[in-house]
């Protein structure tokens, strides 16, 4: 999590937490491609994004393949709008 969030407070990120792991909003506009690896939603006014990125075991490069979870390591970054 970015700074912006951390400094939320530890309720405030608990909540945020809990929305990205139930978050199933996907739709056209946030998700064009279909991947599911971006969301958006409003807590407390402030509007969070979060976005999973798909690395190599090392965390140096993107995965080749990031379907197979033998060779990939996921990354999500939850942050404020305005820090994007």
């Amino acid at each position: 999590m970015t700074i912006g969030i951390a400094a939320l407070g530890s309720e405030a990120v608990a909540r945020i937490v809990k929305t990205v792991e139930v978050y199933d909003d996907f739709c056209h506009a946030n998700d064009p491609y279909e991947e599911h690896d971006f969301g958006s939603f409003e807590i407390d006014g402030q509007t969070i994004f979060f976005k999973i990125d798909y690395y190599d075991p090392t965390l140096t490069v993107h995965s080749p393949d990031p379907s197979d979870a033998s060779i990939t390591k996921r990354v999500i970054t939850i942050m404020l709008a305005d820090e994007y």
